[in-house]
Order: structure tokens, then C-alpha cells, then sequence
């Protein structure tokens, strides 16, 4: 097989930090809740906490978005993250942001799925090969409207924050298990994710999060084709949970610094009274 395309010492993790922030057994609970199904929900994890996605009561993918809560106009860049990482992610890969930033806003430290691997039918879990389910397509492909899909869930989560339907975008499918099938085309499969289950990063920024639960549930029924129909008796609530870690554990941390490039692109600037 060829090599990783993208490779250098920017990409290494220390894999020992994180480590013992995911082992760490006096971090402090600051805050917990469910996000129902078929809803969205959106909240702030201060840089250097933890946050932890788990399934309830039954399996349940996740739509997630990140942005840097002081400035949103970075956020989650699941296109790069998918080349610099995985195309399906998990313990200690990154989560990237967009340009001109391109840092890291979070990296997992821990996943209870990460021993899936990949399936016979070559699927895999934490999916970043596709994006949200959205009312558009849905129309387009059943000439009807429903206003709870992953990105009506989104855009309503992150009004509250001052965000619009513009600021949502590609998501991390977390617990969603995806590949591409004989024909290089997109498949979705059933989750795979039991109760208990769980998936957890670490703020590299303040961070604001949204994550919508899918109202396809755990993806066992059809959405679109043959054999579709509503799989709400397939849908289960998120928890989330956010902890801060023991101050001893972040000595000498840093935040990641934005990109070193400020050039302009090659443009010229004039010269002024010349």
C-alpha cells in the first residue's frame, strides 16, 4: 500500500499526556446532561477539560461540530482532519480547523469503539467520509419536508450562541459506522455502539460544541429507498459529560498556536508614494 501522503513532525502526538488525562481518576465533573432524540444541543468545554460523548439506552450516531469559541470562524475542518488523521478517527487523532488557523481544536483520548477496526463489509466507526443528513436532500430525495435532521437540529443548537444555518458545517458522524462500498459509493451501516459506550476528547481551545442525535437513530432502518421508514424506535439520547483534569496534569501545557504562514498569497501590496 502506498505511504500516508501527509506526514512530518507537526503531526506527531504526545501520546503519554494524553494518556494519562484519559487514566485520570481525580478529574472533576463540571458539567452533564442528555440530548434527547431527534434534537441538538450546544455547549461550551473551556480549553483543557475533557469532553465525553456516551450512548444511554441503546446505540445512537452522533452529528458533532467544534468551533473556537472566542472566534468562529474557526472551526472543525473535517476535510483536512480526513487527510491528516483518517478518514475514520479515533485515540489520539486530531481534530483539525480551518485556514487560516489549521490547529488542532481538540484530540480524542479515549474511545471504547477503537477496537472495531474494520468490518467484513469494510466498514468503520467515527466517520468523517460523510456529512450531516439535511432537509434539502431529503426533499430532493423524497419530495417531502422534515425539519429535524442533522443540520435543523445544529442550526437550531447554535442559534442561542448568535450562529446561523451558515456557521454549520461537515461534522464528525461520531459512534456512526460508514464505508465505501464495490462502487467507491457512501454506505451507512448499523451502529455498532452498545450502552456505556463512549467517546471522549480533550479542548486544545475554548471550544464551543454542538451535537445533533440523528433521527436515523442507530442507521439499522433505511432513510431513503427501498425499505424505508421512520426508525424512531431506533433512536436513543446522547450523554454528554465535560470534566476539568487535576492542575498538576496540564503543567507546561500550551495551546496550540495558529499557522505560522502570513504571507499573502502572492499578492502585491502597493507602494504607497512612490
Amino acid at each position: 500500500m502506498p505511504p500516508a501522503a501527509y506526514q512530518g513532525r507537526a503531526l506527531d502526538v504526545d501520546q503519554d499526556f494524553y494518556r494519562r488525562l484519559a487514566g485520570d481518576d481525580g478529574r472533576e465533573l463540571v458539567d452533564a446532561f442528555e440530548v434527547p432524540i431527534r434534537s441538538g444541543r450546544a455547549w461550551r468545554v473551556p480549553a483543557g477539560h475533557l469532553c465525553r460523548l456516551k450512548t444511554v439506552g441503546g446505540p445512537q450516531v452522533g452529528d458533532l461540530n467544534l468551533w473556537n469559541a472566542a472566534d468562529p470562524r474557526e472551526r472543525f475542518w473535517a476535510a483536512r482532519t480526513r487527510q491528516l488523521q483518517r478518514a475514520h478517527v479515533s485515540t489520539f487523532d486530531r481534530l483539525w480547523s480551518t485556514l487560516p488557523f489549521l490547529r488542532p481544536l481538540a484530540t480524542i483520548t479515549a474511545d471504547t469503539l477503537e477496537n472495531y477496526g474494520e468490518d467484513d463489509e469494510g466498514g468503520r466507526v467515527h466517520d468523517l467520509l460523510g456529512t450531516r443528513c439535511d432537509p434539502y436532500v431529503n426533499r430532493m430525495l423524497t419530495g417531502e419536508d422534515f425539519d429535524f435532521h442533522c443540520h435543523s437540529n445544529l442550526v437550531r443548537a447554535v442559534a442561542p450562541f448568535g450562529l446561523t444555518e451558515f456557521d454549520v458545517h461537515d461534522v464528525l458522524n461520531v459512534f456512526q459506522c460508514t464505508g465505501l462500498n464495490d462502487e467507491d459509493r457512501y454506505f451507512m451501516k448499523a451502529c455498532p455502539a452498545r450502552p456505556g459506550d463512549h467517546f471522549e476528547f480533550f479542548a486544545e481551545l475554548d471550544l464551543l460544541c454542538a451535537l445533533s442525535t440523528c433521527p436515523g437513530g442507530d442507521l439499522s432502518i433505511p432513510l431513503w429507498g427501498p425499505g424505508a421508514r421512520d426508525p424512531i424506535d431506533v433512536c436513543h439520547p446522547i450523554g454528554v459529560e465535560v470534566f476539568k483534569p487535576r492542575d498538576a496534569l496540564l503543567d507546561g501545557r500550551r495551546e496550540p498556536e495558529r499557522a505560522a504562514y502570513r504571507g499573502l498569497h502572492g499578492v502585491r501590496l502597493p507602494e504607497w508614494g512612490a
